[in-house]
């Protein structure tokens, strides 16, 4: 692989103790590669260190470049910035774009406690010390050790990625580091009841624009009950909801994994739970962190499975999946194709035991337009609590509806009043026993009803114009598998289905 080129470091601040780099490369790795150390003097007390080092990125460059810093003794705070040059190309070429992260004297190790923080792309610089840091990265104590600046090329243009990144550090005493006020995992709630929630969402702590505040009074005003954080490839945001929560809004952490080849959401996890994201569905790594969030109490949520932005299309496939995302936020083709993939997953599990992988929708908001709770995933819990709601949608016992004002009631019955509800496997005495299939809507006008089984939509119904109404059929074992609702829109497009306005996961028929 190509090295970086190496440019000789600008002068410090000041003059009289110089930072060197000892060496360009110390190692190189197939998906990461190590620059020179950079070395600071030993720092003043109340003084300040700076120096900046360029290079080059060339194209092929690995996923991750470390920059790695001696921190000495007596820095109360480490503060870096970063630029770098979009060069222009020729169009249907990818340009450069550079995110950027920091592990802490502990190491870069995977699944290491070294991990301090990561913005991506959403912003120039961040500092840390005790007290504080920048929103993506963790307050603590600036230790002497080996930190390491994580660079990571999303993209690289043919000419290569000029890059600058300048460390300044200061010394001072340390100040004591709060102790972070991670939300209660209990809310009063309704007892059991099916329970709205959005747990895909975005704030300042990644590449969101939204306050933690915002975020919860948007919540409040699409109508949910519950939330989850998830922000890119940082846990910084768990402990940013203080006061935020109340009786009438249950607050979730957890974070979306971003990888080369798809983001997961890891749903649910322990307040702090970090989860490495630095591998590729080449690597046979993912098995060991989907453990790691179920381990944390934790969903394993594949996000936006067929999205079309670079590396997010998920490829680790659904074998760790503990429910996948097939709504995010406002209904386009991508959805479409998600739903039907996971519509097929449906068949190898209808008759058998084989566990199956339940659908959820969230918004994905990121800033004003983006609307919390378009869409929301509807969930059947004994009470508003962390370990319910999990156990809700791992289950399967939930609905996706596009907003707070379509309310979904959706079960089969046979004739010796044997019933199933979303979720759930009705076993009627034989493969030809009638099963009565009913949808009860409110809050879908002008929109159609369907039941969908393994062979496909086999009954259509036009709902009131008030959209609140009643559809039913009646089907046996042999006939379908299992069957589904959909409620959708007036198509737009000929010859393509409508939008969705609300989806409820399977009930599984048995003879």
């Amino acid at each position: 692989m190509p090295e970086p080129t190496p440019v000789p470091i600008t002068a410090p601040l000041p003059a009289d103790r110089p930072i060197a780099r000892r060496g360009l490369l110390v190692g190189t790795a197939a998906t990461a590669l190590t620059l020179g150390t950079v070395s600071f003097a030993a720092a003043d007390e109340g003084g300040t260190r700076a120096g900046t080092v360029r290079g080059v990125l060339p194209p092929g460059a690995p996923d991750y470049v470390y920059l790695p810093v001696d921190v000495p003794r007596g820095v109360a705070e480490i503060a870096v910035s970063y630029t770098y040059e979009k060069t222009p190309v020729p169009a249907g070429t990818q340009g450069n774009a550079l995110d950027i992260g920091v592990f802490d004297e502990r190491g870069t190790e995977l699944g290491g406690p070294g991990f301090r923080g990561w913005s991506g792309g959403a912003r120039s610089s961040f500092f840390i010390r005790g007290d504080e840091a920048s929103p993506g990265y963790l307050a603590g104590p600036v230790r002497a050790g080996t930190w390491h600046i994580a660079l990571g090329p999303y993209t690289v243009a043919p000419e290569g990625l000029p890059y600058e990144v300048t460390v300044t550090l200061r010394s001072g005493p340390t100040a004591p580091t709060p102790r972070p006020g991670y939300p209660p995992q209990r809310a009063k709630g309704r007892g059991r009841a099916w329970y709205r929630g959005d747990c895909h969402l975005h704030s300042v702590h990644s590449d969101g624009g939204r306050t933690p505040a915002e975020i919860a009074a948007g919540a409040r005003t699409a109508g949910l009950d519950f939330i989850n954080s998830s922000e890119h490839n940082t846990t910084s945001a768990h402990g940013a909801w203080g006061g935020l929560w109340g009786d009438d809004l249950l607050i979730l952490t957890g974070e979306e994994v971003t990888t080369r080849n798809g983001h997961v959401l890891a749903l649910a996890t322990e307040p702090g739970t970090f989860i490495d994201w630095r591998y590729r569905a080449r690597d046979n790594r993912f098995g060991r962190y989907a453990k790691a969030v179920r381990r944390a109490g934790g969903l394993v949520v594949p996000a936006h499975p067929h999205a079309t932005c670079i590396g997010c299309h998920w490829k680790f496939g659904l074998g760790e999946a503990d429910a996948v995302e097939v709504w995010n936020g406002a209904y386009t083709p991508e959805d479409e194709i998600a739903l039907a993939e996971w519509d097929n997953s449906l068949v190898a599990a209808s008759r058998s035991s084989t566990p199956w992988v339940p659908a959820m929708g969230n918004s994905d908001a990121h800033r004003e337009p983006d609307r919390i709770g378009l869409p929301q995933t509807v969930v059947l819990a004994e009470e508003l609590s962390r370990e319910a709601i999990v156990a809700g949608i791992r289950a399967g016992h939930s609905y996706i509806a596009e907003s707070s004002a379509v309310s979904l009631s959706f079960g089969v019955s046979d004739g010796r009043g044997q019933h199933a509800g979303i979720g759930e496997r009705l076993r009627a005495p034989g493969d030809d026993t009638p099963v009565a299939v009913r949808l009860e809507v409110i809050g879908a006008p002008d929109c159609t009803a369907h039941f969908v089984t393994d062979q496909g939509t086999l009954f259509t119904s036009t709902l009131p114009k008030s959209g609140t109404g009643t559809a039913e059929w009646r089907t046996t074992p042999a006939n379908a598998a299992y069957v589904r609702a959909e409620v959708r829109h007036p198509a737009t497009v000929p010859g393509l289905p409508g939008a969705l306005a609300a989806l409820t996961n399977p009930v599984f028929l048995e003879g």
